[in-house]
């Protein structure tokens, strides 16, 4: 193989060619006259580029700005991996505000919509003509205005045939009654026990009126102008040595014939029984003629009582009760004996109904307002056919309305009835309402319950339409120079016994006698080596920001706030998981 020859450096080139060369470079070279080794398969090296001056400044511009950007991605990506991957145990800086002096209200705020207080609708109860048309749509009527009337001879005619049944069933319940005609006294009467079936007409005492007892005495027709209806006569009993005033109730010009031929005439004589009176005594009586002179009688009579009568069953049945007594006194109209029917007793109930109903049908026909208001639909006209079950009148009042508002359970029980709370519209108008109702029965929602309370609106000019929203706002209670610190200081957390605390960390140089011990589980807090000890506090209103301290600290402490977020310039740490 031909030996190969290096070809000579341009002139341009000897300068570079004449550059020492590196240490690596120099061990590899050939001595000078030499020329450098080469495997025979090897080709020739080529003629090496030699870089210009400008050339040259470009390449470091090129590997500065490539070293540039590794050095931010290193960044980059040495920042992520400290946010994400990298565990920091510092909570940060404690922050902390004083507790001060203020006042704090607890408000119920919301929305609700405006309802007429009261919407009635008239319907048609029977088929039928229209009579009269009293009323128009907007007329403003109050309960009981006539409407219009409708006439129907089916509901006229339903309500006699009711109306009947329910005479004859009363006849025959007032029958299983007896009472007393008449006040007076009991003889004679008849043993009955509960239960037994007294059958109708059956006789079961004798009713008398002894308070007055009466003689029947004739007297001659020669006195029958002395003896008059009214006059005053003279009684006298022997057997008790009684005497009193009698009077002449009846006159009865009879022929009674004496043996001896007189003939007489019969004078009926009432007096008062002073209670030691009773019938069959022999009794006389005499009058006075025009000249003062005695009239008596034909002969002495036998005292009767004024009235008699034998009590009997109209109808039979069961007994139920029984208030016979011989010699009872009973007063007129009370119940003596009664048996009773529940046969009876069903259809009466069922014929109540039905009068009820017939006569409900005939009043509608001549319906009025049910309530007071403005009527907004009319749709009848004189002479139409209406048929049962049309909705003819619908009549809204909107004098008062109604809005209902839910309240939190954190404030319905500062709600009560009569309450006054300010509304207002989307046109700036004010209204206020008066709390009517509050529902005991709350709408569970999430994290509270909620309780519907109704408002009265007085809406005397109309201003107010129905269906309008309200926007409305009330403060349930208010505290003023009380102790308040921000909402985020009051922490719930688990005591070393395991019960739920609620506490404030409060700063002190020593620990407070309200201080107590923290589960293990609690974690996210101060400790007392940094100042902080936990204290139980009793809670009174709050709001979102503050909390009023009825308990447990005073005005002006330090109270823990939160940890500062050592990630975030200018901010504090976000919340903490406490026990």
């Amino acid at each position: 193989m031909p030996d190969l020859k290096i070809p000579e450096a341009p002139a341009q080139d000897q300068e570079e060619l004449e550059q020492p060369l590196s240490a690596p470079e120099a061990a590899e070279a050939p001595a000078p006259g030499q020329a450098p080794p080469q495997d025979p398969w090897e080709a020739p090296s080529p003629k090496k580029k030699v870089r210009t001056a400008a050339e040259k400044k470009k390449l470091v511009k090129r590997i500065i700005a490539v070293v540039t950007a590794a050095a931010l991605l290193g960044g980059i990506i040495f920042g992520m991996w400290l946010l994400v991957f990298r565990k920091d145990d510092s909570l940060g800086d404690i922050y902390a505000e004083p507790a001060y002096i203020g006042s704090i209200q607890s408000t119920v705020e919301g929305s609700g919509n405006a309802t007429a207080k009261e919407t009635a609708t008239v319907t048609i109860p029977a088929n039928g003509t229209v009579e009269q048309v009293l009323v128009a749509m907007g007329d403003v009527v109050s309960a009981g205005q006539p409407l219009f009337s409708v006439y129907s001879q089916a509901a006229q005619e339903a309500l006699a045939t009711a109306q009947q049944q329910m005479d004859s069933l009363n006849t025959k319940l007032a029958n299983l009654t007896l009472t007393a005609p008449f006040a007076g006294k009991l003889m004679d009467v008849a043993e009955f026990q509960p239960g037994d079936n007294v059958g109708e007409g059956a006789e079961v005492a004798t009713l008398v009126n002894d308070t007055r007892l009466k003689l029947s005495l004739y007297f001659s027709y020669a006195y029958e102008d002395e003896i008059w209806t009214g006059k005053t006569a003279q009684v006298s009993v022997p057997a008790v040595m009684y005497a009193g005033e009698g009077v002449v109730e009846e006159v009865n010009k009879v022929s009674f014939i004496t043996p001896e031929g007189g003939v007489y005439f019969e004078a009926v004589i009432t007096f008062e029984n002073p209670g030691t009176l009773t019938a069959g005594m022999d009794v006389t009586a005499s009058l006075t003629d025009g000249d003062g002179l005695p009239i008596f009688p034909y002969e002495q009579g036998k005292t009767e009582y004024s009235e008699s009568r034998k009590l009997t069953t109209k109808a039979g049945g069961p007994l139920v009760s029984s208030n016979l007594h011989n010699h009872a006194r009973v007063s007129a109209g009370q119940a003596l004996l009664t048996m009773g029917s529940e046969s009876l007793d069903e259809q009466l109930t069922a014929a109540r109904e039905r009068l009820n109903e017939a006569q409900a049908a005939v009043d509608a026909l001549n319906a009025t307002a049910p309530i007071d208001g403005t009527i907004i639909s009319c749709t009848i006209a004189e002479g139409g056919e209406v048929k049962a079950g049309d909705a003819v009148v619908t009549i809204q009042n909107t004098t008062v309305m109604t809005v209902t508002i839910q309240v939190d359970d954190r404030n319905i029980g500062f709600i009560k009835l009569g309450d006054m709370i300010t509304l207002s519209d989307y046109n700036g108008g004010s209204f206020v309402g008066t709390v009517t109702n509050v529902a005991m029965q709350g709408e569970v929602g999430q994290g509270m319950s909620t309780y519907p309370v109704t408002l009265e609106v007085d809406n005397y000019d109309g201003s107010l339409y129905a269906g309008a929203w309200l926007d409305y706002s009330m403060v349930t209670s208010q505290s003023d120079n009380c102790i308040l610190v921000q909402t985020i200081a009051v922490k719930s957390v688990l005591d070393a016994e395991g019960n739920k605390q609620t506490v404030v960390f409060v700063q002190r140089a020593e620990r407070p006698d309200n201080a107590i011990e923290l589960d293990a589980s609690v974690v996210g807090v101060p400790t007392p080596e940094e100042g902080y000890w936990p204290v139980l506090v009793e809670t009174g209103l709050s709001d979102a920001k503050q909390v009023e301290i009825k308990s447990g600290i005073e005005d002006g402490d330090m109270v823990f706030i939160s940890y500062t977020d050592p990630n975030q310039q200018g901010g504090m740490g976000g919340g903490m998981m406490i026990g």
